[in-house]
């Protein structure tokens, strides 16, 4: 059921890949929801991926861009800002991606180089982005801003590696310019902490499924699944949250305030039987 939360909005979707992309889901639900917005990722993730897709179902444009490349950004907000004839009022990052997590690299035994690009293209991407629509004056007062992150920025889960560090930086980037967007242009930012989610980049954290499968026993609610996230996202850019801003919001049906439920317990006291 849609309620027309963004009729009118504007925006950027940066990193859809294919269905199992949080942020397709967000762009279909904020289609759904009366926005119009352009679609940004990677040469390399168009080829591998069926962007096309998405973009044919929500009336959309690709803009092909690396995010760690300052030029492409300033390409994806110039050629959104003449496609809507004026600046956009939201902006998803949806980014990240660990060369040493791919490789099974332990925590202790990283390839530093790799760690670099962790770093730029799960974090620092996120800077370069809001940097360059700044100097672009690229988005509309009381706009909004959010990038993807996940409980790993606060605790150790083993098989996550530098993507945790990532995600620290991610959530500490967010704050830094959530006050100077706020100060200045009212505009907010925020980091949504997900659920585990069975994406494409997440199928290849070791251990994925066991992880999946114990923070939905330890959590209230259950886990939260991809089109849950796509509703909370759509709430962040609609009118309705103007004054939140400079957070790490948990989207995770309650696992990161438990120590431990009734269902772990009974499945971990299996192990004594």
């Amino acid at each position: 059921m849609a309620y027309n939360l963004l009729k009118g909005k504007k925006g950027i979707i940066f990193g859809a890949l294919n269905n199992m992309s949080i942020a397709w889901k967000v762009a279909e639900k904020a289609h759904e929801e009366g926005a119009e917005f352009t679609l940004s990722n990677t040469p390399v993730a168009l080829r591998l991926g069926s962007l096309d897709e998405l973009a044919t179902n929500t009336n959309s444009i690709i803009i092909p861009a690396d995010a760690t490349n300052v030029e492409d950004i300033e390409k994806v907000f110039k050629e959104s800002m003449e496609i809507f004839g004026g600046k956009v009022d939201f902006i998803l990052h949806s980014i990240g991606m660990s060369p040493n997590v791919r490789k099974g690299k332990l925590y202790d035994d990283l390839d530093y180089q790799n760690f670099h690009k962790t770093l730029d293209i799960s974090a620092m991407s996120f800077h370069k982005i809001m940097q360059v629509a700044r100097k672009m004056d690229a988005i509309k007062d009381w706009g909004s801003i959010i990038a993807l992150s996940y409980v790993a920025a606060q605790r150790t889960l083993y098989g996550y590696n530098d993507m945790a560090d990532a995600k620290s930086l991610l959530e500490s980037i967010a704050r830094s310019f959530g006050y100077i967007f706020g100060r200045d242009k009212n505009i907010r930012v925020n980091t949504i902490s997900q659920s585990p989610t069975r994406t494409t980049a997440g199928s290849g954290v070791k251990g994925i499924d066991s992880l999946i499968d114990f923070t939905d026993r330890m959590s209230p609610l259950g886990n939260a699944d991809a089109n849950d996230c796509a509703d909370y996202c759509v709430t962040l850019f609609s009118d309705l949250t103007r004054k939140v801003t400079m957070q790490n919001l948990f989207h995770d049906g309650g696992f990161s305030s438990m120590g431990m439920s009734m269902k772990a317990i009974t499945q971990y006291n299996k192990s004594f039987n």
